[in-house]
């Protein structure tokens, strides 16, 4: 499986979403992003993001302070 992952630790809303954003933007559909975060807030604005764009949240991961979500490229929007 393809995946690549995103630091956004120590970064706040919406930049986590927006590096999200900019690292699916090139790869093929079926590829998964890991974006490990620190801000709470990405546990509500990722899954909201990945609904509206048609992507799917494959797991949210929580450990120590970090919150590691993977996410599928479902379509190229």
């Amino acid at each position: 499986m393809h995946y690549i992952k995103v630091d956004a630790r120590r970064l706040f809303c919406p930049i986590p979403v927006i590096r999200l954003q900019d690292a699916m933007q090139d790869l093929q559909i079926g590829s998964e992003v890991r974006i490990t975060c620190t801000d709470p807030g990405v546990k509500n604005d990722i899954p909201a993001w990945s609904r509206i764009h048609g992507h799917s949240v494959l797991s949210i991961q929580e450990r120590d302070y970090e919150i590691t979500i993977t996410v599928r490229k479902n379509s190229d929007d």
